[in-house]
């Protein structure tokens, strides 16, 4: 081989290197494209917001339905007395409103391979305009659990892949959602009287120094006929206990009591003996001045304390005359356990 031949050699190779690397160019382009493309078709939205009237869902364990009120807020369809709190409820037709599945599988395996054949969960909203309704089932997860198989309006031919947002919703018990009562913010500065009933008996009044000249500003601008609550002074059987360390942890405590939250909405007589009312194990009724001085009475019963591993020292409790049953911390009745044992020692 001459020279000119080796030449022209040496520039056909170069040439097909070239347009190799133009072809790999290419298809790595195309490549990248129909990614982009698969991306944003799953990372669009299956479903369209609408206006629903209704939901019912079932997570496995319970089945839910609400139904949209005359004032935009959502009803628990069982008991529409219920103090529903419909955050979770509107999260949920948020996000089925717009469902962005992370794969769409339309060539796939069967539906049992996918756990759509007795779904785990299934839901179904209807449309406030036209009546139509969604149906969603869930099936398993996927194998790192952060993910569940997805079925739509029973369409068997394409199974889709969302994150687990939905299901964690759905699995929000009825009584979590519930809104819980406020309770009175308690202080020496409004009580007027604090009585503890258990095993013994404990009365504290208290008692306030009072201008004559009701209403009027003092020098330091604060109003004539009210007192801070160092000038308030606690009596009990006619003592002086102010100083007492077991009351003043006591009263500390009764300005942080709150509800943890609701056990039994509406209980059966067996329900409330059951959660120990019929012998409590303390209650406290607490007068204080509530807005405009008027005097109102606050009462708290604590029943028994709650059973198993997972009670976390909490104890049943019912307020007032409300026959629900609520769970509260030991955390914040551990001195008013104390006294309704022990009385002030």
């Amino acid at each position: 081989m001459n020279r000119k031949q080796k030449k022209l050699l040496l520039y056909l190779a170069g040439a097909v290197v070239l347009l190799l690397a133009v072809l790999l160019l290419v298809v790595g382009i195309k490549s990248k494209k129909a990614k982009q493309e698969e991306a944003a078709e799953e990372s669009t939205s299956i479903t369209e917001v609408r206006p629903y009237s209704s939901l019912t869902y079932n997570n496995g364990s319970a089945t839910l339905s609400f139904t949209l009120g005359e004032d935009g807020n959502w009803i628990w369809a069982d008991d529409p007395d219920f103090p529903l709190d419909d955050m979770n409820v509107g999260v949920i037709v948020d996000l089925i409103s717009s469902i962005k599945p992370q794969q769409t599988i339309t060539d796939g395996d069967t539906l049992e391979a996918y756990g759509l054949d007795q779904p785990s969960m299934t839901l179904t909203a209807t449309s406030a305009e036209d009546g139509s309704t969604l149906r969603i089932a869930l099936g398993k997860t996927t194998t790192d659990g952060k993910s569940y198989y997805m079925m739509m309006n029973d369409d068997e031919s394409t199974v889709y892949i969302i994150a687990d947002a939905l299901s964690q919703r759905l699995i929000v018990p009825i009584y979590d959602m519930m809104k819980l009562p406020e309770l009175p913010v308690l202080t020496a500065d409004n009580l007027v009287s604090v009585t503890v009933e258990g095993t013994a008996s404990t009365v504290l009044t208290a008692q306030r120094p009072e201008s004559p000249d009701k209403g009027a500003s003092s020098a330091d601008g604060t109003e004539e006929g009210t007192t801070d609550e160092s000038a308030v002074t606690w009596r009990s059987g006619g003592a002086n206990v102010t100083d007492d360390p077991t009351v003043t942890a006591f009263l500390d405590e009764l300005s942080q009591v709150e509800l943890l939250g609701c056990v039994d909405f509406k209980p059966t007589e067996e329900a409330v003996s059951i959660c120990g009312f019929d012998a409590p194990t303390a209650v406290l009724t607490a007068k204080y001045l509530g807005d405009g001085t008027a005097e109102q009475t606050f009462t708290l019963t604590i029943g028994g304390a709650l059973p198993g591993d997972d009670a976390d020292g909490d104890y049943y409790a019912r307020i007032d005359g409300d026959t629900t049953i609520y769970r509260i911390n030991n955390n914040r009745i551990e001195k008013l356990l104390a006294l309704a044992e022990s009385g002030l020692e």
